[in-house]
């Protein structure tokens, strides 16, 4: 049987053909029924078509294959052929700026993907990555289109294959404004940035009903894959906001901080921030007490333009930040040790966050500053059978393979192989500054002391005394803050509240800087 109602008749002119074509767009922008939309909207989510208009510059999005259908028979599938085939894909702008984007309308088998539904996808990727330009996909379909079989699965696997080859080529962001589960995840999974809204988005391999007759275990599906245990538990999310508006507006501003591809650097803007802004709180911000935590996202505030910076992950591995921000109008990429979470140690999850956000910097041109506090890596059991020593070493690859400006800070402690593994000298920071407040060390003095004169503690009348008096000694001999300066470990010894002024000016010299790589196919991280 083929749908014949809704096919226009003969023209009686070419004003009569624009007429109906005008009318066709419109029934295909709408969708299948006002009923459909207001179940969209009783969900607290919107319709493709009012996402794609938050999210680029009013006015400028233009759709492709707004008409286009499938081609599938049999399960009734013959009798519903709607415009767009649930997936709406074009191009527009963001702040003036190419972003090429295609939006799930669930109002359309669930926003399942079908053949003709994947085919339109895959055409808009291959757009993006030509043109050089952001892809954004707004997420809310149920997965693959059951009636279509293995078509359908193919059409993942072209996604799947278009998503690598824009890699580090092309800045690439999910949104999930739906549930997205099966192999639809993976897509997300395998782009720079996830975003998800709270209650209404969720991501997972096998639903809870697979769960529960796995495993037994009862679980909803929030609780499975929902915003929040994506964005605190498994890492799989880098950003999650209370509803749709907020989401895509900061979208909106991720994008403001990207490049549009790997051969460009990101944007500049103008800054009222005075590059030599003196951050006089910063002597005040970080206790000279190693042991005493504070919050380095204030150490963050005063140094970037405004205070103004974008955390990535925020709630996942929080003993260590990473974040986007400008300096003099330029943009940055900041690592820093977090001492107000587990002392700002690294661990198997701070190191796989780390790494990713070098590697994202790197591909796209993104001049990395590393800010140490670090006591050194985590230890225990669950730690090293869990592989800290695999994932610490991704950590390192990535800063070892980086090639964009690197400049580290040791603001207070950084002890053994953590140090090495922050963007130390020693594996290619192009400069490395220090607080008068700093201590590079193998490890903290008690415990080297404890090491060093066992004999001497253990054999003398006052052992703790004696103990106090090895440590104040190691600390003197190895720990003073000039001691790497003096071998040449430290390019500078500077004052905290000049931190702001001697980063831009190390900046503004590195912009032109250009690495030479060996010729290679690709390396082999660490897994």
């Amino acid at each position: 049987m083929t749908v014949v109602e809704d096919i226009p008749g003969e023209p009686v002119d070419a004003r009569g053909r624009v007429e109906e074509l005008r009318a066709l767009r419109e029934r295909a922008r709408r969708g299948p029924s006002d009923r459909a939309t207001e179940a969209q909207h009783a969900k607290g989510k919107l319709t493709a078509h009012e996402r794609i208009a938050l999210l680029l510059d009013e006015g400028t999005f233009r759709e492709v294959e707004q008409l286009r259908r499938h081609r599938a028979t049999g399960f009734g599938l013959e009798e519903k052929k709607p415009y767009t085939d649930g997936v709406v894909t074009g191009w527009g702008t963001v702040e003036g700026r190419t972003v090429f984007v295609y939006a799930h309308d669930f109002r359309i088998f669930g926003g399942a993907l079908g053949e003709a539904h994947a085919t339109k996808i895959h055409k808009i990727m291959d757009m993006a990555i030509t043109a050089g330009a952001p892809l954004v996909s707004l997420n809310d379909g149920a997965g693959a289109r059951i009636q279509e079989g293995v078509s359908a699965l193919a059409g993942y696997g072209g996604i799947f294959q278009r998503n690598t080859r824009a890699s580090g080529v092309i800045p690439q962001i999910s949104v999930m404004l739906g549930p997205c589960a099966g192999g639809a995840a993976y897509s997300p999974a395998l782009t720079d940035f996830v975003f998800m809204v709270r209650d209404t988005s969720q991501m997972f391999i096998t639903g809870p009903d697979v769960v529960k007759a796995v495993t037994g275990e009862n679980i909803t599906q929030n609780g499975l894959g929902g915003a929040d245990v994506h964005a605190e538990t498994s890492g799989v999310c880098h950003f999650a906001y209370d509803d749709e508006e907020t989401c895509i507006a900061e979208v909106r501003y991720l994008l403001s901080l990207l490049p549009q591809n790997n051969r460009e650097n990101p944007p500049a803007a103008e800054s009222d921030d005075p590059a030599d802004r003196r951050a006089e709180s910063l002597l005040d911000l970080v206790p000279v007490d190693g042991n005493r935590p504070y919050d380095m996202r204030k150490v963050v505030e005063e140094l970037v333009d405004d205070g103004d910076f974008l955390e990535v992950h925020e709630r996942w591995a929080t003993n260590i930040i990473c974040a986007l921000g400008r300096m003099d109008g330029q943009v940055v990429g900041i690592v820093a040790n977090q001492p107000q979470s587990l002392a700002g140690v690294l661990d198997i999850e701070a190191s796989e966050k780390a790494a990713r956000f070098v590697q994202m910097c790197d591909a796209f041109n993104i001049p990395i500053i590393t800010l140490l506090d670090v006591p050194g890596f985590l230890p225990g059991v669950d730690q090293e059978h869990g592989g800290i020593i695999r994932h610490g070493a991704k950590l390192l690859y990535a800063y070892c393979n980086a090639t964009v400006p690197r400049i580290s800070v040791i603001l207070r402690k950084a002890y053994g192989g953590a140090y090495i593994v922050m963007d130390s000298q020693s594996i290619g920071a192009d400069l490395t500054y220090a607080w008068p407040t700093n201590e590079i060390a193998v490890m903290g003095a008690e415990g080297a002391a404890n090491v060093i004169f066992r004999r001497q503690i253990l054999g003398a009348e006052d052992p703790e005394a004696m103990r106090a008096r090895m440590v104040k000694e190691y600390k003197a001999e190895l720990m003073h803050p000039y001691y790497a300066a003096e071998r040449g470990l430290v390019d500078d010894v500077i004052d905290p509240a000049e931190t702001r002024e001697v980063l831009v000016s190390a900046l503004a010299m590195l912009r032109t800087k250009h690495a030479d790589l060996p010729s290679r196919k690709h390396g082999n991280p660490p897994q």
